[in-house]
């Protein structure tokens, strides 16, 4: 039993998730508001370069069960330690929610809950959210193998551009613990179907797009 990369998982993500969801709950009380498709991006992702600074070097830092089915896919995880990163993340998620709703709200947990944005169906997100897991994976898989030095910028810069592009079609979750501990404690799983199926798809995608690309042969070109 790896405990120290297990408690790197659970303190990993409930760091990347506590300045997620915080910075969700700053967007519009300034004045003037600020705007989310800004702040909410770099939120989450400094909160997840954060985590990685932090923690990393105790489990590898996934702090995102399609990253650890991914991992355990390419062999780098084992099937048991992978499904003891995967509850580490869902009880750092659902932690550093629980943190937002003691300390500022409900509403303020809730409004970060993951769903379609207006004019999006489910099918409409739940594609995006594949798409989108997908491309973060094949980054997070080839970067990793190929440029680890490079990792903790290039992994946090990629989720804030996947931010950028579907934060308000499809919520930009691509992580099911992050959706997880939002709907959770917001207390509306309404639509966490999506956030649940779609990255877990397109984290298995994305390793095949890797393997496919060749992208794990480390004699291959740079």
């Amino acid at each position: 039993m790896n405990t120290r990369a297990y408690l790197g998982e659970l303190l990993g993500t409930f760091l990347f998730m506590m300045i997620g969801y915080a910075s969700i709950s700053a967007v519009g009380v300034t004045d003037p508001p600020i705007t989310g498709l800004v702040v909410v991006p770099f939120g989450f992702g400094l909160g997840l370069m954060a985590a990685i600074y932090a923690f990393g070097h105790l489990s590898g830092g996934h702090y995102n069960p399609a990253v650890t089915i991914a991992m355990i896919l390419d062999k780098r995880t084992t099937p048991a330690d992978g499904v003891a990163y995967i509850i580490a993340q869902i009880i750092g998620a659902i932690g550093a929610a629980a943190v937002i709703l003691v300390t500022i709200s409900q509403d303020a947990v809730a409004a970060g809950i993951s769903a379609p944005g207006p004019g999006v169906t489910e099918i409409g997100a739940l594609i995006l959210e594949t798409v989108f897991t997908a491309i973060f994976l094949v980054v997070i898989l080839t970067v990793s193998k190929r440029s680890p030095g490079m990792a903790a910028i290039a992994i946090p810069l990629t989720l804030v551009a996947i931010h950028f592009a579907i934060a308000t079609t499809s919520g930009s979750s691509v992580n099911p613990a992050r959706s997880i501990g939002s709907a959770v404690i917001g207390g509306d799983l309404s639509s966490l179907w999506i956030y649940l199926i779609g990255p877990t798809i397109g984290g298995i995608i994305g390793y095949g797009i890797y393997k496919v690309t060749g992208a794990d042969d480390e004699e291959a070109s740079a």
